[in-house]
């Protein structure tokens, strides 16, 4: 199986790091230290769902890896369209540089691989009839 890790947006990891670096600083100053761990645990957290999405392509399956040992698979077989977005949709995804995998018929499903041609063309060689579509540049 060929794993292909999570795209992570510097545009998403910045604000946030940012905004807890400024309110830990903070609670630092006015010794909430009590609050200091609770923003160090928060933080471990996120850190760890930014990293744990993973995308994993096998012989018939595409296998979509979030937190906490969530696993979504999706026949190969079955994936209609796949097209570029930037929907900021809730999804396994830690990139809004993002591909919509549209499957069976009305399901769709959201993932932001950091190697998308690598990804689209794995899924094309199991699958040829996968309509692509890219945006416009």
């Amino acid at each position: 199986m060929k794993i292909f890790p999570s795209k992570i947006d510097l545009e998403l990891v910045i604000p946030i790091g940012l905004l807890f670096l400024g309110i830990s600083y903070k609670m630092y100053l006015d010794e909430i230290w009590l609050g200091l761990g609770v923003m160090l645990l928060t933080s471990i957290f996120l850190g760890y769902l930014f990293t744990s999405i993973k995308y994993g392509i096998d012989t018939s399956d595409l296998h979509i890896y979030g937190c906490f040992g969530t696993h979504k698979k999706i026949p190969i077989k079955e994936i209609i369209k796949i097209s570029e977005t930037n929907n900021p949709i809730s999804s396994a995804a830690a990139s809004m540089d993002r591909l919509e995998i549209h499957y069976n018929k009305y399901d769709s499903v959201l993932v932001s691989p950091k190697d998308k041609e690598e990804f689209i063309t794995k899924l094309l060689k199991q699958n040829a009839e996968i309509n692509i579509i890219y945006k416009k540049k």
